[in-house]
């Protein structure tokens, strides 16, 4: 679908299947990237009188695996429809003890242990070296961080996030030389997102909602081992405050951009 007949949105969210009713839709779209279809289809409408794009990430009935993200499409479909600013929520698990179930991550950092996943745009008829040592937005970050505040949210300022391949979860291993690196969260979807959004030169915010301590607590055998069943349920629990930081931060964002995002 050609885009250049429908709304347009400067601000993009990215999430699951419960943030559909943030956006009050006034369109919706099923855009033919050059990398293909996106995963869901994409609804514009109005936040706060700022018009905004969501699309679910795992496309509308949870059916796409971490692994198989067309994220290329979608970060170029959102490009297609003006997007400079990506606020994106993800359930993460905690490598940490003082990263409890529940918690926001404001996410500043991300480790890359992914393989397999097309995570350029700069692949074809020249080389494009892109500057990632910020991958996300430090305005927006400080929007989120202020507002989670306000709200009393339990959060963190900062968590450097380990990008796995999935679907599969951490063997206890695994978990123990991540967590000996001193990163705090672990995910499966950050990369390359935050890369591609930051090849298109936008901004953009990764929250992380803890859902589960990955393999447990090591010398605590009632924490347990994550279980898919278990993500579901803490995330969940945690959506209507995700809807309700996000809510209160759109109408924040200014439609200039004074950060270094946009160059890349």
């Amino acid at each position: 679908m050609i885009l250049d007949d429908c709304m347009k949105a400067q601000i993009g969210i990215i999430g699951g299947t419960g943030l559909y009713s943030l956006v009050e839709v006034e369109e919706e779209v099923n855009p033919v990237t050059k990398y293909g279809k996106p995963s869901s289809p994409i609804s514009i409408g109005k936040i706060g009188g700022k018009d905004v794009a969501f699309l679910s990430r795992h496309g509308k009935n949870h059916t796409i695996p971490p692994h198989k993200v067309p994220y290329r499409a979608n970060i170029q479909a959102l490009a297609d429809l003006g997007v400079e600013r990506i606020i994106s929520s993800n359930a993460v698990g905690s490598l940490r003890i003082d990263y409890k179930p529940g918690d926001f991550v404001f996410i500043d950092q991300f480790v890359n242990m992914t393989h397999g996943r097309d995570d350029t745009f700069f692949d074809e008829s020249k080389v494009v070296h892109t500057g990632m040592a910020d991958p996300y937005c430090s305005n927006l970050r400080s929007i989120g961080i202020s507002n989670a505040k306000n709200a009393h949210l339990p959060h963190h300022e900062k968590g450097t996030v380990v990008v796995v391949n999935g679907p599969r979860f951490s063997t206890r291993s695994e978990s123990k030389f991540f967590a000996k690196q001193g990163f705090e969260i672990i995910n499966m979807t950050q990369y390359p997102e935050a890369a591609l959004a930051r090849e298109k030169g936008i901004c953009y915010l990764g929250i992380g909602i803890v859902t589960d301590y990955d393999v447990g607590l090591e010398g605590d055998e009632n924490v347990k081992p994550v279980t898919f069943e278990e993500v579901s349920k803490v995330f969940s629990a945690s959506i209507d405050k995700v809807k309700s930081l996000i809510n209160t931060m759109i109408p924040q964002i200014n439609d200039e951009r004074n950060c270094s995002c946009k160059n890349r």
